[in-house]
This record gives structure tokens, C-alpha cells and sequence, in this order.
């Protein structure tokens, strides 16, 4: 007797192939798509997610004479995979995710694009995903893409889209889907700086606003910035950042844990201790945003996360 793949398994391999710097709306779609899907008796997997402009540079070089930053990345002996250079690729700025169908014991990939595939698209369509298998140009089966109505373009200008999850608040609070470590950092915002903010597991606007509304407080006791707290990100409240590294330990350190985890990037532990996790999760995050990966968290890493 074939015992079913379970679940947990389905969501752990996806979890690690989507890898860091996921928008976190994104993620958490991804996953409630495999878990309808599942219960649904339709087994799927997530096989990609973020791609690094390097890793972009290698896909496109396969087929093709291809340099990218004086580095060769021409792979002649393998077809042609993709149309898009590092940068074209929503999967570079984590809105993107591949998907495909696995045997019912989890062991053995299914790329048939049959009525198991469809209803697995369908169901990421019913989340905000645009599908690949819809295009007329390119048919991309694989694929789904969550971008707010922005370019490639405004993505490469630093333009951040407004994503929402899209559950039905009913169903949210039925069903539990909300990030736990998400649920904690709301937790603390409302508890150190009266945010009064709804505890859903959700990175939206009001909890951004909460984590400025943390670090202006934080900024006004630790370093008497005097900036006016009102949760808005602005020249002054940026020029007021302070630079922190590893070795901090502050509630500054905190907020810096709790905005790299909801930009896909787990520092560890929320406990606001800067050590060799938040550095590594710093770095990393630094370097999907294309800004100097020195490890610090200093005016332009804060910019990058509040702006």
C-alpha cells in the first residue's frame, strides 16, 4: 500500500526551495496554495522562488554567448531555458514562484500539464497569482507571479508592491494561516509602543508603521533624536538612523530582527542580541536589495527597509 506523502513534507520542501528573500505575501500564498491544493487530493510542490541576478545570469547563459558583470555564464551544451537577463525576472525580487506536481507518495515529479496542474493553477489564480500557462506569447506552465502592477523597471528603482493576502478575514481568523513569528512581533509592537495593531500574522502598512513608530521611540530614549512618532518614514526619521553592527544588544537590534524576517530574511531568534545569525540574515538581504553588503545596519539598510 502507497503511503500518501504527507503534507508538512510538501510545505517543508517548498519552504527551502523558495529560499530567502521571499516577499513574505508572496510565501505565504505559495504555501496556502499547496495546502488547498492537498486537500483538494492534489500533490504539489513549490521548486523555485527567489533567484539571485547571478543565478538569473546563469539560466539565461544556458543556449546562449552570455556575459553578465565581466563574468562568463554561456552554457552552449544545455537548451535554452528563459527569455529573461538578471533584473527581468520577477523571481529577482521574490514574486515569483515555480511549481509542480508530484506523485502521490511525494517521490517522483509529474510535469503533465493535466487537469491536476490546471486546478493547482487555478487555485493560485484564486490568490492573486497570474499564471504563465495564460500567456499567449510564452507558455510558462510552471509559473506564478505576484506583482502588484509594477514593472520590471520601478522594481530595479526600488519601488516596493502592495501586496495583501488574500483570505477573507473570517477565514484568516478561522483558519489560523497567519505567520506565528509575525503574531509575536505584533504582539511586542503593541506592548512596548501601544501600537493597537490587529495581531494576524499578516506584514501589512499598519504593522510597517508600528516598527517606525518602535524605532522613532527607541531613537528619541536611546539617542535624543527628538523626531515627532508618528509611524511615518521620512528625511528626518532616516537621517536619524544610527548605525548599528554586531555585538549590539538593543531594542534597535529588535526592530532591526523583526523587519528583516518580515522582508523573508530570518535572523534567528527575535531577542535582540546582534549576533552571527542577524549579520548572516543582514548580508544576505543587503545583497538582494543591491546595496553594499558591509553588514551593518546603517541610514541606507534602514532606508532600504522603511522607505
Amino acid at each position: 500500500m502507497t503511503v500518501k506523502v504527507a503534507l508538512r513534507t510538501l510545505l517543508e520542501r517548498s519552504v527551502k526551495k523558495m529560499g530567502n528573500g521571499m516577499n513574505p505575501v508572496v510565501k505565504a500564498s505559495a504555501l496556502e496554495m499547496v495546502e488547498r491544493a492537498y486537500n483538494e487530493g492534489i500533490t504539489v510542490q513549490i521548486s523555485a522562488g527567489y533567484r539571485s541576478l547571478e543565478e538569473q545570469a546563469n539560466l539565461f547563459g544556458q543556449g546562449r554567448v552570455y556575459s553578465y558583470k565581466g563574468k562568463n555564464y554561456s552554457n552552449l551544451a544545455k537548451p535554452i531555458v528563459t527569455k529573461a537577463k538578471p533584473g527581468q525576472s520577477y523571481h529577482n525580487y521574490g514574486l515569483a514562484i515555480d511549481f509542480f506536481i508530484v506523485s502521490d507518495d511525494g517521490r517522483r515529479a509529474i510535469w503533465t500539464v493535466n487537469s491536476k496542474w490546471q486546478r493547482a493553477a487555478a487555485i493560485g489564480k484564486g490568490l492573486g497569482f497570474r499564471w504563465g500557462g495564460d500567456w499567449s506569447s510564452f507558455k510558462d506552465y510552471p509559473h506564478l507571479e505576484m506583482t502588484g502592477g509594477l514593472s520590471y523597471t520601478q522594481l530595479q528603482a526600488g519601488k516596493e508592491p502592495r501586496l495583501t493576502f488574500k483570505l477573507e478575514k473570517r477565514e484568516m481568523q478561522k483558519t489560523g494561516k497567519g505567520d506565528n513569528h509575525i503574531i509575536s512581533i505584533q504582539k511586542t509592537l503593541n506592548g512596548r509602543y501601544e501600537a493597537n495593531i490587529e495581531c494576524d500574522g499578516f506584514y501589512g502598512p499598519k504593522t510597517r508603521r508600528a516598527l517606525i513608530i518602535g524605532l522613532q521611540t527607541e531613537l528619541n530614549k536611546q539617542f535624543n533624536k527628538k523626531l515627532v512618532v508618528d509611524g511615518k518614514w521620512g528625511p528626518k526619521t532616516k537621517n536619524a538612523t544610527v548605525t548599528i553592527k554586531k555585538g549590539a544588544s538593543c531594542k534597535i537590534t529588535w526592530i532591526l530582527q523583526a523587519a528583516l524576517y518580515m522582508k523573508g530574511f530570518n535572523p534567528g531568534t527575535l531577542d535582540g542580541e546582534f549576533g552571527e545569525k542577524t549579520e548572516a540574515a543582514l548580508s544576505k538581504y543587503q545583497k538582494a536589495s543591491r546595496i553594499s553588503a558591509d553588514k551593518l545596519a546603517g541610514k541606507v539598510t534602514w532606508n532600504e527597509l522603511f522607505a
